[in-house]
């Protein structure tokens, strides 16, 4: 059943029964696209887990790794010793191929949302749904792993996005992460109404977007090279304390600016395929924008993160940053 639900899932198909058994514990389907699984036995060093994949509906290496993380659960070969909520975010864009239909999931996840539409009601939904399991589970430490794939290569092919808010990050999760082979970490400068950013703000829950490498079809990623990324979902969902490395392997950087765009007429004064991180001189103009009108950058070199001129009026256009220390 576990390793059939992504599929059913993607068919639109819904299963006879909505509750199941499997070999150490029990699954419940909630809602198109999110299923909880309970171990028969919590570990003492379990906690509340949250993975999702598909906020953005053409990033399928992280759908293709929690088939095979589900698969190895059914199959016995992990043991579940954690609850786990499992959440595909966006089912039509996924299905359709694309980052999303109609506005970007993945600016929503604010409580005080009024938006109605396809995806503003998903995001309603899927905060509800990650509400009540960590409630259910209070007793448990939070945590949330937002699985992503970047548009654009990157100087860091895996990096992640740790989101602004009052939690403090425990050290150990930076070890974990470095042994999971994730080469950078990029700390947010503000609230940014992301995935990951609702379960830490809202929740206190350890919490991450990551970038697993870049877009591609299903059937096309390089899954070898998250071997990494899935004994750390494994680990953790059998309750067990994963795989440390020294946090020093990965670089670290903070965000100094977000560039957004403001006017109609608008353009970044670079390459549309230069890399994530790519570093550019004091001096140089970054974007032109006919209401915020140039950007240059100042006396410290920046480094662009996530760049896209073609984002809605509003919304952020590039992350600017730069190097720091280890967190």
């Amino acid at each position: 059943m576990l390793g059939q639900w992504l599929d059913w899932t993607l068919d639109g198909k819904s299963p006879s029964s909505q509750l199941g058994r499997f070999k150490s514990g029990t699954y419940q389907l909630h809602a198109p696209g999110i299923l909880e699984i309970t171990p028969t036995t919590v570990q003492p060093t379990a906690r509340a887990c949250v993975f999702s994949a598909a906020i953005h509906g053409n990033e399928t290496a992280p759908v293709e790794l929690l088939g095979s993380w589900l698969s190895a659960i059914e199959a016995g070969t992990v043991t579940l010793g954690a609850p786990v909520l499992v959440i595909i975010g966006n089912l039509p864009a996924l299905k359709a191929q694309q980052r999303f239909v109609t506005t970007n999931l993945n600016r929503l996840f604010n409580r005080e949302l009024i938006e109605t539409g396809e995806e503003p009601d998903r995001a309603r939904e899927l905060m509800s749904a990650v509400d009540t399991f960590y409630e259910r589970h209070h007793t448990l430490p939070k945590l949330h792993y937002d699985l992503h794939t970047a548009i654009r290569d990157s100087l860091y092919t895996r990096f992640v996005v740790e989101p602004f808010a009052e939690t403090v990050i425990d050290p150990e999760q930076w070890q974990w992460l470095a042994a999971a082979d994730m080469q950078a970490v990029l700390h947010q400068h503000q609230h940014s109404w992301t995935f990951s950013h609702y379960s830490k703000h809202y929740h206190a829950a350890q919490s991450f977007t990551f970038e697993l490498g870049r877009v591609a079809p299903f059937g096309k990623n390089d899954m070898t090279a998250l071997t990494p990324m899935l004994t750390l979902i494994s680990s953790l969902s059998a309750g067990l304390e994963p795989p440390t490395k020294p946090a020093e392997t990965m670089t670290f950087f903070q965000v100094k600016h977000e560039l957004i765009r403001k006017a109609a007429t608008f353009s970044l004064c670079f390459d549309e395929d230069v890399p994530n991180f790519s570093r550019f001189e004091p001096g140089t103009c970054l974007a032109k924008d006919s209401v915020a009108g140039d950007f240059i950058v100042g006396d410290t070199p920046l480094h662009v993160v996530f760049p896209n001129a073609h984002v809605e009026i509003g919304a952020r256009a590039a992350l600017l940053v730069v190097p720091t220390h280890v967190a």
